[in-house]
């Protein structure tokens, strides 16, 4: 009995918070101006470039050495 009253409650008030907090965030987000996302595009180019620049020396190493 007490399995079947967990089974059912949990998952509901899990669905309902979460509905609930996603349109709180969705209320005090703002949507970006075109200058805040030009930054945001090169901030992230930035990263991938980094992270991409990285796999490929070490690419390069493991292919020298081995």
């Amino acid at each position: 009995m007490d399995e079947e009253v967990f089974q059912q409650d949990v998952p509901q008030g899990k669905v309902k918070r979460f509905f609930k907090e996603t349109a709180r965030v969705l209320r005090i987000t703002k949507r970006p101006d075109w200058q805040e996302y030009k930054t945001l595009l090169k901030v992230t180019g930035i990263g991938i470039g980094i992270i991409g620049g990285l796999g490929f020396a070490i690419f390069l190493i493991k292919q020298l050495l081995f």
